[in-house]
């Protein structure tokens, strides 16, 4: 088969490897789709993975083409999700239903071989079934939208409660389309790119902001005079991260999604309003809960069957698995505009 193999960072070569043989436990997936995860580009160019050479890619999906002696739950021919995390169910986190703090988890795409391959051995309990309505384009956005509602989850935003959402990458454009959803009476969306703001409104939003063009904090108190319920910073800036403060009202939530690249450092006088107006700050991780792997995951997926959600507005380029290394080093060094970047993977 083929399989994007990472050698070093930097290092990522298209190449004939040998096909996986499913363990007892496992299957063998034959991969349809898989997205490139924000995290995938440092991983692939600059951090690494943990051992090499090894195939990246956590966000995939596709048909089961061999079950091992042990599988009970699934068939060839089956269509599936992969769920990328394998905790150890021993931990202390774990115990508790927390599986994206297991103490010693191993993961799909990072630290085993993961989905960027045209075929994957997976064990059976990280799979789930896809309605026949739901592409392998789409499911290969399963994941990150998983991710997305587990931090939403968190949030107390009552029905028709008011959220601002600062950065329209991915994540943050499923947190529009998600929040509203879930109930949210107005929906902004801010950032500093025109079409980014352009998808936010298919995607949901009730009013854009150009953060470039106008101050966001002070037109969100134009239009709600006290602030916003909730704020999900989801861009991982300094300026982001300080107006998600300042943009919540007293009692308000800042749920921070993004990942911060540098120190995080706030004004004296911001750090003062959150003491004051008693604001929760709110950190997600990952997309799991119990029983594993959450309610998180067969939730969007019952909200793509029902036809609630739909990704396709996010899916921008659809690329063969042969043009991976090329494009992967154009997505790190910007230089064509994206949202979410997905790979086809087929036999040749």
């Amino acid at each position: 088969m083929r399989a994007a193999r990472l050698y070093r960072p930097g290092d990522l070569r298209i190449e004939e490897t040998e096909r996986p043989k499913p363990e007892p436990g496992q299957v063998l997936v034959k991969v349809h789709a898989a997205g490139i995860c924000g995290s995938d580009i440092p991983r692939i160019m600059s951090t690494g993975t943990y051992h090499f050479p090894c195939t990246p890619g956590h966000e995939f999906s596709g048909e089961i083409a061999e079950c091992g002696s042990l599988v009970t739950k699934f068939s060839p021919g089956d269509r599936v999700v992969i769920t990328p995390l394998m905790p150890c169910r021993r931990c202390e986190m774990c115990r508790q239903g927390f599986y994206g703090q297991c103490e010693d988890y191993d993961f799909l795409g990072s630290r085993r071989d993961g989905g960027f391959a045209e075929y994957a051995a997976v064990p059976e309990d990280n799979l789930l079934l896809l309605p026949e309505t739901v592409s392998y384009r789409e499911a290969a956005l399963i994941e990150p939208a998983a991710v997305t509602l587990h931090g939403l989850n968190k949030l107390g935003l009552a029905k028709e409660g008011t959220a601002a959402v600062f950065g329209c990458g991915a994540i943050g454009l499923l947190a529009v389309s998600q929040m509203k959803l879930l109930g949210a009476g107005k929906v902004i969306a801010v950032d500093i790119d025109h079409e980014k703001l352009k998808l936010a409104q298919k995607m949901g939003a009730d009013v854009t902001v150009h953060s470039l063009e106008e101050d966001p904090v002070e037109r969100i108190r134009q239009i709600f005079k006290d602030g916003v319920h909730a704020a999900v910073e989801t861009a991982g800036t300094p300026v982001t991260q300080e107006q998600c403060i300042r943009a919540v009202k007293s009692q308000g939530e800042v749920l921070f999604l993004g990942t911060a690249h540098r120190d995080v450092v706030f004004p004296a006088k911001t750090f003062e309003r959150i003491v004051r107006r008693e604001i929760r700050m709110i950190g997600s991780w990952n997309s799991y809960s119990a029983p594993y792997p959450g309610r998180e995951w067969t939730d969007i997926i019952r909200y793509l069957k029902e036809g609630r959600l739909s990704f396709e507005p996010l899916i921008t380029h659809v690329f063969p698995l042969d043009r991976m290394s090329e494009i992967v080093k154009d997505m790190a060094e910007r230089r064509f505009p994206y949202t979410k970047v997905l790979f086809e993977m087929t036999e040749g």
